[in-house]
């Protein structure tokens, strides 16, 4: 049985313009110690399926469709058994750690609270274990770093302690929400190999959102490509990598910087993302696709399945050569 399940998933935010589709009919399965990498341009609905795996939306927000954790509903849960959920069993790191952390409270006071509230551990029990984990994470000085505030630590280190955080309790899911996008390349590496090791040592399974496909690359076993909060590419990394078949996944993959490109100009797929409140009629992507046809511009793609368990929503006749 699949840790995650996510059917038909559908966020919507009620706005004074209108109404706005973020995620749109979202499927995908994820086991125990597997990594998922679901990736997109800004405002694709990368970021609002995670919170709403979370709980976590906005307000307006709504809900649709189905998430199966460990077989059990998880959307739309009260708030007293999500709360129990998350950190638990379901764990979230955030694109920005100094917003994420408060700057008032030491970093040992933060990370003990976690355990006290969701472990019931007594004081000093939480801060030797807290002391284990930012161990486990790489914290160079750990027991020292214990009595500073954020602050104090470099941005590479405060992700450090989020990812510590995140996994004191050792959840099944660990949800990483660009973890990377403030760190320069090298601590960027070094937290991808983290990761990997804690995939490695806990069985942990991760949704990994981000734009970086070089990090889905190192790290994942699937990748779901998302345009305009909708599916349009979903398979085994190695697949889409090797053999893309969707002319938005194409795009992405010539925009990645390479050395063997002997100085030709950087690819890049041409206009921008579409209004989420004005959507064109047929397929999102039809005004950007250099494989647009008449049908596209009248009539939506629908997600089908072939090949190894892939899944694509496009009209071109991927058999026939472009």
């Amino acid at each position: 049985m699949n840790l995650l399940d996510v059917r038909d998933l559908r966020v919507e935010f009620k706005t004074p313009d209108g109404s706005v589709v973020a995620v749109n009919d979202l499927n995908f399965s994820l086991a125990a110690g597997e990594t998922l990498g679901i990736v997109g341009e800004s405002g694709s609905g990368k970021s609002q399926t995670a919170f709403a795996l979370m709980g976590l939306l906005a307000k307006n927000g709504q809900i649709h469709g189905s998430a199966r954790f460990h077989g059990r509903e998880i959307l739309n849960l009260p708030q007293r058994e999500l709360n129990k959920i998350r950190a638990e069993e379901i764990a979230m790191i955030f694109q920005d750690p100094m917003t994420s952390l408060n700057p008032y409270m030491k970093v040992s006071e933060q990370l003990i609270e976690v355990l006290r509230l969701h472990k019931d551990m007594d004081k000093k029990t939480a801060f030797e274990e807290s002391v284990k984990m930012l161990d486990a994470v790489k914290m160079p000085e750990a027991r020292k770093r214990m009595g500073m505030y954020p602050h104090e630590f470099s941005g590479g280190m405060r992700q450090r302690v989020m990812i510590a955080m995140a996994l004191l309790c050792r959840p099944k899911l660990l949800i990483a929400d660009e973890p990377t996008t403030a760190l320069d390349v090298t601590v960027q590496a070094q937290i991808m190999t983290l990761l990997q090791e804690l995939k490695r040592d806990f069985n942990t399974a991760i949704i990994m959102i981000t734009h970086d496909l070089g990090v889905v690359a190192g790290l994942c076993d699937k990748v779901l490509v998302m345009y305009a909060g909708r599916t349009m590419e979903y398979g085994p990394v190695d697949d889409i990598f090797y053999k893309p078949s969707h002319p938005y996944t194409e795009g992405l993959l010539r925009a990645i910087p390479r050395l063997d490109n002997d100085g030709l100009e950087l690819a890049t797929i041409p206009g921008n993302p579409p209004n989420l409140l004005r959507l064109p009629k047929g397929c999102p992507f039809q005004e950007r696709c250099h494989r647009a046809q008449a049908r596209c511009f009248s009539e939506a793609p629908s997600l089908d399945t072939f090949g190894n368990a892939r899944q694509r929503a496009c009209h071109w006749n991927w058999e026939t050569p472009a």
